[in-house]
């Protein structure tokens, strides 16, 4: 026997070793766990799957059914089918990771199966990748990001829980509720438009409770902001299915180069116990540490006090916002925004010299000078039509290619929306990247907003990374639809990031707001590149704590920004139940604070410091709890955050317009019944007094407020 035959032998079975090795992975069960999760996996020869999840203190969840992979695709116009065979497994748990590698041989392509523990609490996280190792290439149908079909008896009773997104305003329900019997279906899908007068989208996550005992069960989250879908069916036995891209409207394609990898938007899995607000308080923790900026955690000012320029609307000018800036300052506001109608036009993001004809750096500088950080709001994805230098103009014909759309030579914007740029599209993506470190260095930003529609779902053009559309997209822009629209949005959801990554890198320090016309971008992806979220784009009272009560289920308290309004009333209570409203979170103030008399001026320093003081560590670091109904304007309604560390909490009461309700209950939360409690009436409504945990949370904190529309904060103090 020849060298040359004895090395291919010996190299023949090292490949049977590693195969071996690998079936044999494939046999055994494979354990991720978190405290809160613990995911039972299996790589099998041609598939994997998902067997069980649990908390350690809930129920547990079966299944015997394979995820779903890719089994074609379309090359040079022809369907070939994928087999996939296992090819290793790596079984990292001290590293919180497990992946299982498959491949197919013809055509060739490889499939990274992949889950992942990033924190010691809360869910764990999933993604699929599948790299295109052909020399030509290849159009990839849906591959979903996670499917599931639990094993599930029919007499257990089970509730779903959803949450709509703020969008233009909440609307009269917003955090759904439904028992989850034999013949429930739900499929609802997520972009960054939600469109008003259509069925409201939800934040893409949804919840499964198992009510009969244990108030337990699991939760499933999509990291992603572009056009996603959720889904989940009850049949008999069946609770199946899935979290993904929305392949809507069909055929969906995404198109893979040679040696591309395609992946699919990341979800998240876990279990819980101890009901919806269990599952938030460990969510929420986990969002924060995982997916949030770690610069706002280091930052004991985040979440921030703002004035925002937009209580003079477009008609905005340098005279009118310095103003403002310094009555921020005296108020002890920590931020002023410039908002919209600070520019030359749509598209050209240039101070307007008549408005601003010292420059908007000018009142940067003069912000700082005060002590104040300063933002700007740009809609940066907007084409318009000016013809000034550095405009972003849909007549330049060096730009047209760059816009999901022609428009017609007398076309005109918008007052501050234009068309839409395909940053899917590299020079696309590349202008805006230069245009916002231009915006950042020479306007002296330490915080930057975009508004408007960053993500495009629709695009006519054949030239671009997505799938060419089969016909001709729907609707005017920017709701242009068709076969390619779930792929356009993927690779400009992809492209933000990569643009808001590389802006991050370079200006470390630097807040990112994600409004996108108000609450329609409240997703994780989002949360992954920002600092903090618009939740509603209605700015009075009720619609302020509506959109917090539905968000704060899932998403972390500081980074839920209502926007505060001039709100009728001129008593001092009305005044702080306006303030109040939007002082859950991070607080704007979308009006002329100048306007403000002496009275109102005194009232918001003390609300200020207050909310400095105590209420914003509570909002950074303490647990969230809804402890009455979703906010209607007749009744009582509330949160209360408490911190179990240091034995300190608050609670926000606010009384209805119901002439007859003078007194309310809260049951609390989180609380030892051992223990007994120091209560602060910050408003004085009420003596302040000592009481039992077991009484404050079994009958509850008994509130009095003498006038209908009226608020207070009452704080908790353990007595140890």
């Amino acid at each position: 026997m020849s060298w040359l035959r004895i090395w291919r032998s010996r190299l023949a079975a090292g490949v049977m070793c590693l195969l071996a090795a690998s079936t044999a992975a494939a046999r055994r069960p494979l354990t991720l766990a978190t405290t809160d999760t613990v995911l039972t996996l299996s790589a099998g020869p041609t598939e994997p799957r998902v067997l069980s999840l649990a908390c350690p203190a809930g129920a547990l969840w079966r299944s015997a059914h394979p995820q779903q992979l890719v089994d074609k695709v379309l090359i040079d116009g022809k369907w070939e089918p994928v087999r996939w065979s296992l090819r290793s497994v790596e079984d990292n748990r001290a590293g919180g990771s497990i992946s299982a590698v498959y491949e197919s041989s013809q055509p060739r392509l490889r499939l990274d199966w992949e889950w992942q523990a990033r924190a010691r609490g809360g869910p764990v996280e999933h993604t699929i990748r599948i790299t295109n190792l052909e020399n030509r290439v290849v159009a990839l149908p849906p591959q979903t990001s996670f499917t599931f079909n639990w094993e599930v008896p029919p007499s257990q009773q089970l509730r779903h829980l959803w949450i709509e997104k703020g969008a233009g305003a909440p609307t009269a329900e917003g955090t759904h509720e439904a028992r989850l019997t034999d013949g429930y279906l739900w499929v609802r899908t997520s972009s960054t438009y939600a469109r008003d007068g259509e069925p409201r989208e939800p934040i893409p996550w949804m919840l499964v409770e198992e009510t009969q005992a244990r108030e337990s069960g699991w939760y499933l989250g999509i990291e992603f902001s572009g056009r996603t879908r959720l889904s989940v069916s009850r049949r008999g036995g069946s609770l199946a299915g899935e979290a993904g891209l929305n392949p809507c409207p069909a055929p969906f394609f995404t198109l893979l180069p040679a040696g591309a990898t395609f992946a699919t938007p990341t979800i998240f899995l876990g279990a819980f116990s101890g009901g919806a607000d269990g599952a938030g308080n460990v969510l929420r923790r986990w969002v924060a540490h995982v997916l949030l900026n770690p610069a706002d955690l280091r930052n004991p000012s985040y979440p921030l006090l703002v004035s925002n320029s937009w209580g003079s609307g477009m008609e905005i000018n340098e005279e009118k916002a310095r103003r403002m800036i310094g009555d921020a300052a005296k108020l002890g506001l920590e931020m002023f925004h410039l908002d919209a109608g600070w520019f030359r036009d749509v598209g050209d993001w240039h101070s307007h010299p008549q408005k601003f004809p010292h420059g908007v750096a000018s009142l940067a500088d003069y912000a700082h000078s005060l002590g104040l950080k300063f933002g700007l709001w740009v809609d940066w994805t907007q084409a318009g039509a000016s013809a000034e230098a550095g405009a972003l103009s849909v007549h330049d014909p060096t730009i047209r290619d760059w816009l999901t759309r022609d428009v017609a030579a007398d076309w005109k914007p918008e007052p501050f929306k234009g068309v839409t740029l395909d940053i899917g599209y590299p020079p696309a993506a590349a202008w805006c990247g230069r245009e916002l470190e231009r915006l950042v260095n020479d306007y002296h930003l330490d915080m930057l907003e975009h508004d408007g529609y960053l993500v495009a779902e629709g695009c006519v053009r054949s030239d671009h990374p997505h799938a060419t559309c089969g016909d001709a997209p729907m609707g005017p822009e920017p709701w242009l639809e068709g076969s390619c629209s779930t792929d356009v949005s993927y690779h400009a959801t992809r492209a933000y990031y990569e643009i808001y990554d590389e802006l991050r890198r370079r200006h470390p320090g630097l807040l990112l707001e994600a409004c996108n016309d108000g609450g329609r971008m409240v997703d994780f992806g989002t949360a992954a590149h920002t600092d903090y979220f618009s939740i509603t784009d209605s700015y009075d009272p009720l619609s302020n704590r509506r959109a917090f009560y539905d968000a704060s289920h899932v998403l972390p308290a500081p980074m839920l920004e209502c926007y505060v309004e001039r709100y009728p009333g001129a008593n001092p209570a009305a005044f702080l139940y306006m303030l109040r409203s939007g002082m859950m979170g991070w607080c704007t103030l979308m009006q002329d604070t100048a306007a403000w008399d002496s009275e109102q001026h005194a009232a918001a320093r003390r609300a200020f410091d207050l909310y400095k003081t105590r209420l914003r560590p509570l909002i950074r670091a303490a647990d969230l709890y809804h402890i009455a109904p979703r906010p209607d304007s007749e009744h009582w309604d509330g949160v209360e955050y408490f911190a179990t560390g240091t034995g300190q909490g608050v609670v926000y009461a606010f009384r209805g317009a119901n002439p007859g309700e003078n007194t309310h209950t809260y049951p609390l939360r989180g609380l030892r019944s051992d223990r007994r409690y120091a209560l602060q009436f910050n408003d004085h409504t009420s003596p302040d007094r000592e009481e039992s945990g077991n009484d404050l949370m079994v009958p509850g904190l008994r509130v009095s407020l003498p006038r209908p529309l009226s608020s207070e904060l009452i704080f908790i103090r353990e007595l140890r």
